[in-house]
């Protein structure tokens, strides 16, 4: 137990954006595709990005999961300096610290599941092929799929797919697991078992997870929902009727 006199324990944010701004030239003119945006998530966090087609949210996600870097502003990740770096250190932090799943699945077809999961460990830290294996099978196993080894993306669901893809994302232990449309391919029902297996990661790994998302139902899963429109964070709440009114609004514009 501290002592009574003791400063109690801070704990830096695992995300913090500060002005923020993403500015695309076409031709003449200037597209601000984010627009002076301040974020703060802490870990374990599990929050939607939802908005209008154009709102600035894929920007967004590209610029939390270190693929494209802001024009200006301040990127604090696990209180380190994104924006400065080069694309190399960019990319080694994606692969240190970031698990990305996609709407496509993005599986090799003619590799197995297995080897799917195994391929961002090849770019990781120095671990055998035996050490490398095992991890690929415990993966698959966590999400359901551990009879499923062997076979190619053209033997599997759509669902199964993705839950393939959640396990090559976990593949270096990442911090945060980012979602781009995860459900868009899928049928109601392989939705919600996708996002049921999201919240399991986020409660029981207590990973990040950051879902982009047009689905209002997807986004009720989380728990806090940050709407955008026009490059800027119209409403960042836990709220999920207030971040659908602020969604409808943004929508009739």
């Amino acid at each position: 137990m501290l002592p009574m006199d003791s400063p109690a324990p801070t704990h830096k944010p695992l995300i913090e954006l500060r002005e923020i701004a993403k500015v695309y030239k076409l031709d003449e003119v200037e597209v601000r595709a984010l627009d002076g945006v301040d974020l703060v998530m802490n870990r374990g966090e599990y929050a939607a990005l939802i908005g209008p087609s154009g709102s600035g949210k894929s920007t967004l996600m590209n610029t939390l999961g270190c693929l494209d870097r802001p024009t200006h502003g301040s990127y604090l990740l696990d209180g380190i300096e994104v924006v400065d770096m080069s694309a190399d250190q960019r990319a080694r932090i994606r692969n240190a610290q970031i698990g990305f799943v996609f709407q496509n699945f993005n599986l090799l077809a003619r590799t197995s599941a297995l080897e799917n999961v195994e391929l961002p460990m090849l770019y990781g830290k120095m671990m055998s092929n035996r050490a490398r294996h095992d991890r690929a099978k415990e993966l698959l196993s966590l999400v359901g799929l551990g009879d499923r080894l062997d076979h190619h993306p053209g033997q599997l669901s759509g669902g199964q797919q993705q839950r393939v893809a959640i396990a090559r994302a976990l593949a270096t232990d990442p911090s945060i697991l980012m979602g781009d449309e995860p459900t868009g391919n899928l049928d109601s029902r392989t939705s919600r078992e996708v996002i049921e297996l999201f919240r399991q990661l986020n409660e029981k790994k207590n990973l990040t997870v950051i879902l982009v998302t047009h689905d209002l139902g997807v986004a009720r899963n989380a728990r806090r929902n940050i709407v955008l429109r026009d490059g800027k964070i119209i409403a960042d709440t836990t709220d999920h009727e207030a971040a659908a009114t602020a969604l409808r609004a943004s929508s009739e514009l």
